[in-house]
């Protein structure tokens, strides 16, 4: 049996559904590898690029400022799984928008980490400096139960969450509203399986069954949706099967992929973007940091 680390370097839904159904349906023992699931979230790149990660967006981001030559080669969606949520102070009358954030005290995560520069994207297009324009409060990545409550205390306005939670039904409960989810402003290729070739090849038999295991997951995302709405109440315990299953309807069957592919348009886009954001050279091309198309067929 082959052996491969396999780290997140996030928590929640975004980064470890599809690897978590993989383990729990049995399919990495089908595939005939043995899959140890890190938690990667406080490594550096050194220790991080010895394995396999699920975290594309850091990887892409490292490749950027770092040179290291990270590939990926599955994707599970390219709509990040990030949301903006807001107490109702602060906010308007009227529909609710990105620019009620303008003077407001935000929580969010540091600039060069992936979260922070989608995050810093999404502001700008929505015609905010995130430098000027909005108090930002910098915190690691986490569970997100701290911003809430700091939302409940009133000591900050707003905070971007993950995927810890369904932020709608958090929303709903408090009387809070969601100002926008980050996959309808922004798209990239985020969250699969990428690898460092300095030390693990792309076509290593253990990484190569790890993407077939990812792969079947992914369908039973689309095919089986008791069966996934099951597996995400692990991650979403604090929300009722009803809770989930609308979660799962609006931002899970809808846009992940169907087989791991990036699409390379999304991919090329999301690049220059990000290199923008970072101000450094775009120095990769889509085709060249997205290999999904090479894998074996299952």
């Amino acid at each position: 049996m082959y052996t491969v680390d396999l780290a997140y370097v996030g928590r929640g839904l975004h980064e470890e559904l599809v690897a978590h159904i993989a383990d729990q349906q049995g399919y990495y023992a089908d595939e005939g590898v043995h899959v140890a699931l890190r938690d990667g979230c406080s490594w550096d790149e050194e220790r991080l690029r010895r394995g396999a990660t699920i975290g594309l967006g850091r990887a892409l981001l490292s490749r950027l400022t770092d040179g290291i030559p990270w590939v990926a080669l599955h994707v599970n969606t390219t709509r990040p799984l990030f949301w903006f949520l807001a107490r109702p102070g602060p906010l308007r009358p009227g529909p609710a928008s990105l620019a009620d954030l303008a003077g407001r005290r935000l929580a969010v995560h540091a600039p060069r980490t992936a979260p922070g520069c989608f995050t810093r994207i999404v502001l700008r297009r929505a015609g905010l400096d995130p430098d000027r324009d909005i108090h930002t409060v910098v915190r690691p990545p986490g569970d997100y139960g701290m911003d809430l409550r700091r939302l409940h205390d009133g000591s900050i306005d707003a905070a971007l969450v993950g995927s810890t939670m369904a932020p709608e039904a958090i929303a709903a409960e408090h009387g809070w509203q969601v100002l926008a989810w980050v996959g309808d402003h922004f798209q990239i290729p985020t969250v699969g399986v990428a690898v460092d070739p300095t030390y693990i090849h792309p076509d290593d038999p253990a990484v190569r069954a790890v993407v077939r295991a990812h792969r079947r997951a992914l369908r039973v995302i689309h095919g089986e949706p008791d069966t996934t709405v099951r597996h995400m109440q692990t991650f979403l315990g604090r929300h009722t099967a009803d809770e989930v299953r609308a979660h799962y309807e609006t931002f899970v069957a809808p846009y992940f992929t169907a087989g791991g592919e990036a699409d390379l348009a999304v991919g090329a886009g999301a690049i220059t973007a990000v290199a923008t954001e970072l101000g450094v050279p775009a120095t990769v091309t889509a085709a060249e940091f997205y290999r999904t198309a090479a894998t074996a067929p299952d």
